[in-house]
């Protein structure tokens, strides 16, 4: 019995495997310069705090403002900043200290991140590519990862130190990230949500204002990111892309039409009440309707295999125009069957 359900997990794997061919994007040159702005924040001498905060200005410009007012939320005047970043290098040394070691060579990651910009030049040759990849160390309620106006990618260090970093399992930490959350501050995953931000930025600027309210046009909106995502990752394992575990994926996917069925038979496709579709396409350990082994946002795997159909029958749409095509449309159209 066991040799039959891996022979038809295989199949089914092996039937949803269909990938778009991958485009050479070696001669696409994209500049990008790492700054590690936490080293030279936790450098200063807090006995000369007003010195040291004014050297870091000179040397990091645009990104210290928005590190003391946007990231950890200072009030803007001067003394506020002295005192604040003096309080939060005191807080904070330990992890920054804990840093050190696993960030010291970021070249990799780096060109990671440029790998994934190649793509995006690619796709969207208009779009203003980040020159930047800046480091920090901030509160640990803040930012993994974010782009500022001023064409940089920041990266907070705090939230990629391991699943098993000490700081993650106090009960503080714990309730702010249960492990189905913390799990994924690893290194792998920043070049992950640097992407995941530029794909963010990418639908504010083509897709319609209007808001999906229907539990569908949601979930085919939860595919189309997904798609886009994984034109910029094509070598990247798809389990770092939905941010599922690789056996909740595995799951979906020799689950996809008993999945597909609840939806239907259950009459959710058309919800819209935040309560009821909430559930499917918010992130979570599970999807407890669907059962232990099933992903939170499961209603993402679903519309990306809605984005996949209507994709293979229209192989000469854009990216750009994926993002602009209403989700209602693009629904009726792939008559998505599992």
């Amino acid at each position: 019995m066991k040799k039959v359900v891996a022979l038809l997990l295989m199949a089914t794997l092996l039937g949803c495997s269909h990938k778009k061919k991958i485009p050479d994007v070696s001669d696409i040159k994209v500049d990008l310069k790492t700054i590690r702005f936490e080293k030279d924040f936790f450098a200063i001498d807090t006995n000369n705090m007003a010195n040291g905060l004014q050297t870091l200005y000179n040397k990091q410009g645009g990104f210290a403002l928005d590190f003391f007012y946007n990231i950890l939320g200072i009030p803007q005047s001067p003394d506020s900043v002295i005192h604040d970043s003096k309080l939060f290098i005191a807080s904070y040394k330990n992890i920054y200290n804990a840093s050190v070691q696993p960030f010291a060579n970021f070249q990799p990651i780096e060109d990671q991140v440029k790998k994934g910009l190649q793509y995006v030049h690619y796709y969207f040759p208009k779009y203003p590519l980040p020159n930047k990849l800046v480091t920090f160390v901030g509160p640990l309620n803040s930012y993994a990862g974010i782009i500022t106006p001023n064409n940089t990618l920041a990266i907070g260090l705090q939230l990629y130190m391991g699943r098993n970093f000490s700081v993650y399992q106090s009960d503080e930490i714990l309730n702010m990230y249960p492990p189905y959350i913390s799990r994924r501050f690893e290194p792998e995953y920043i070049q992950v949500n640097c992407m995941r931000n530029i794909v963010d930025d990418l639908f504010t600027i083509y897709q319609p204002a209007k808001k999906s309210t229907q539990l569908i046009e949601q979930m085919v909106d939860e595919g189309k990111r997904l798609y886009v995502l994984n034109a910029f990752l094509p070598n990247v394992p798809d389990s770092l892309k939905t941010g599922y575990t690789q056996q909740q994926l595995d799951n979906s996917y020799a689950s996809e039409k008993t999945i597909w069925t609840y939806f239907v038979e259950g009459d959710l496709l058309y919800q819209t009440d935040p309560t009821i579709v909430g559930p499917y396409v918010n992130d979570g350990p599970k999807t407890s309707e669907l059962g232990e082994g099933s992903p939170g946002n499961v209603g993402q795997f679903v519309g990306g295999q809605i984005i996949k159909k209507w994709m293979e029958k229209n192989d000469k749409i854009t990216l750009q125009q994926l993002i602009q095509t209403p989700a209602k449309q693009i629904f009726e159209e792939a008559k998505y069957r599992p």
